[in-house]
């Protein structure tokens, strides 16, 4: 037999979102593992727990991860919890998911506040979207991953530290435009809440004129379609059934290839074989 692993989700910063289940489960719980214990400890206190508290960090996380296992497989009842939000989503937690799945131990969740979510439903950007985290800091993986953010059709969700938001800013109006249109969410759910909208260009003129303090959750409006070249696309169907595929067969390649619509690609396709 092995114990319960609890990855708990916590209010993004306001603790009147703390729920009676995770209520309920800190005060219950063996042991709680969290990322930074004095806030953890707020967040006990305004439970009403009085659960012993470990640390469990990115500096300390392979070493609490054994301590962890440990626990798990003295059939404790273990609960994770991180500064806010959810364990393992930008944070840390996945080791911990990783262990317990390694001894066969039950893992459950007390779902939480997001700050991913609010921040995309906040934006008005669409339902659709992609969650990035932090950006790497420099060097190589830095640049692609910014690169590949730049015609991505989804919005996208990034988490700035205040200290590298104006450089995340900058290199994204490089790779993006300085025009294209995003959603900054500063502090949610605090005391100091801010949100703004506008483009890149005016986030950097706006924090350069005013320290960035605080959390920051930023939506980035999803990169608007290229235009699609349809007689490009008919000829190159053409090619392909003049090679010896089928015309449906063609379509697909084709549509798949350039990245559009199967049903619009035949009809035209259709159409320029009765001009």
């Amino acid at each position: 037999m092995t114990g319960t692993l609890w990855l708990c989700g916590s209010p993004i910063g306001n603790l009147e979102d703390v729920s009676d289940r995770l209520r309920r489960i800190l005060g219950t719980a063996d042991v709680v593992y969290a990322e930074d214990t004095r806030r953890a400890q707020i967040l006990l206190n305004a439970a009403g727990a009085s659960t012993r508290v470990r640390s469990y960090f990115v500096g300390n996380e392979e070493l609490r991860a054994t301590e962890l296992q440990s626990d798990l497989e003295a059939e404790k009842t273990v609960a994770l919890l991180t500064d806010a939000g959810m364990p393992a989503i930008g944070d840390p937690g996945i080791s911990a998911v990783r262990v317990a799945r390694e001894i066969g131990a039950t893992i459950s969740v007390v779902p939480g506040p997001s700050a991913v979510t609010a921040a995309v439903a906040l934006s008005g950007m669409g339902d659709r979207f992609v969650f990035e985290s932090f950006l790497p800091r420099k060097g190589h993986e830095r640049t692609e991953r910014i690169k590949t953010l730049a015609g991505e059709p989804r919005a996208v969700v990034l988490f700035c530290s205040p200290k590298r938001l104006l450089a995340d800013m900058a290199d994204l109006a490089e790779a993006l435009g300085a025009d294209r249109e995003i959603f900054v969410a500063r502090e949610l759910t605090k005391m100091y809440e801010e949100l703004w909208w506008g483009t890149v260009a005016e986030a950097i003129e706006h924090w350069t004129s005013q320290e960035p303090r605080g959390e920051f959750t930023v939506v980035i409006n999803g990169a608007a379609p290229a235009a699609v070249d349809w007689q490009q696309a008919v000829d190159a169907v053409k090619h392909e059934v003049a090679k010896g595929s089928t015309q449906a067969s063609a379509v697909r390649t084709v549509a798949d290839l350039l990245g559009v619509s199967k049903n619009e690609l035949y009809r035209r396709v259709l159409e320029a074989g009765t001009q």
